[in-house]
């Protein structure tokens, strides 16, 4: 072999070398135990956010009227009493996740990452292989199809194929077109997720959300990745089949949470319009009614 052969094989090993090291080095490591912080939007997540509060959520009419038949009833039906969280929602709910990677043992590179959710105990794969989405008419599932790529020290997922759910737990949906992509990124002990979450059906604009985790040093035990759920019979004397709803104009809570918080009806009732700040004109053009002797609230 010629000394001049040799030295461009050197070089381009050199240059392989390097370049995988800067792709390496832009992967930071999200393994691990993580567990729910809930210092964002806290009352939508623990407590429960109140009926007719779609405060901050670009909702069409189509949703609207959803949201207003529903009837937390329907969460004693046998059926939707183990439904599990879809993927755009999961991570705001109760929350141990564990994630780790999995390698293709004659290269090391990382062809998918899991995570095991506490969270009605579901898991997803995230497929780092490059491989494309399925056809539109595959199987939909809680988690849905995900693939995912590095950006710097960012995971970026593109998730698809996801049952219908919803956006918020009062009765906001959401439809099986959704489509979800994720940005995983970590600063020390915590690990920040923002989800962008395109609804061609119940939004009109994109929803994002940032839901942040903390690292549990501790292995998680069994019981902490489990989530026992067996559906029952909760009310005895319902009409088989029977689900219940209201009709439209016929649910008597919407109205609580406005008049509670002597808000317009203009913004607890949602809309893309209401998440910027020209919509400070509209609230003050908003007539207040009166709510009880010497107090004004919203229309």
């Amino acid at each position: 072999m010629s000394a001049v052969r040799r030295a461009a094989i050197v070089a381009a090993a050199l240059v392989f070398v390097v370049a995988t090291c800067t792709r390496a080095s832009a992967q930071i490591d999200l393994t691990g135990n993580w567990g729910a912080i809930f210092h964002e939007d806290q009352p939508e997540r623990v407590p429960g956010p109140s009926l007719g509060d779609y405060l901050g959520l670009p909702i069409n009419d189509n949703a609207r009227a959803f949201a207003e038949a529903w009837d937390a009833s329907r969460l004693t039906i046998p059926e939707h009493q183990c439904r599990a969280h879809s993927s755009p929602y999961i991570l705001r709910g109760p929350l141990n996740m564990r994630i780790w990677e999995e390698r293709d043992p004659q290269t090391q590179q990382v062809v998918a990452i899991h995570q095991d959710i506490s969270n009605f105990q579901q898991r997803r794969i995230i497929w780092m292989d490059g491989r494309a989405h399925p056809s539109q008419y595959a199987e939909h599932t809680w988690m849905g199809f995900s693939t995912g790529r590095w950006d710097g020290d960012t995971l970026v997922v593109t998730t698809t194929h996801i049952k219908q759910m919803w956006h918020r737990r009062n009765g906001v949906p959401q439809s099986d077109r959704v489509r979800l992509t994720e940005y995983y990124f970590r600063h020390g002990n915590v690990l920040t997720q923002v989800t962008y979450t395109e609804d061609p059906t119940y939004l009109t604009e994109p929803l994002v959300k940032s839901t942040n985790m903390q690292l549990n040093p501790r292995p998680l035990t069994p019981q902490q990745l489990l989530y026992p759920c067996q559906s029952v019979v909760e009310v005895a004397d319902r009409p088989r089949g029977a689900v219940p709803h209201y009709m439209p104009g016929e649910n008597p809570f919407l109205a609580e949470f406005r008049d509670q918080t002597h808000l317009p009806a203009a913004a607890t009732r949602g809309g893309a319009a209401t998440m910027y700040p020209e919509f400070k004109a509209t609230l003050e053009a908003a007539q207040p009614i009166t709510t009880a002797p010497g107090r004004t609230g919203g229309r």
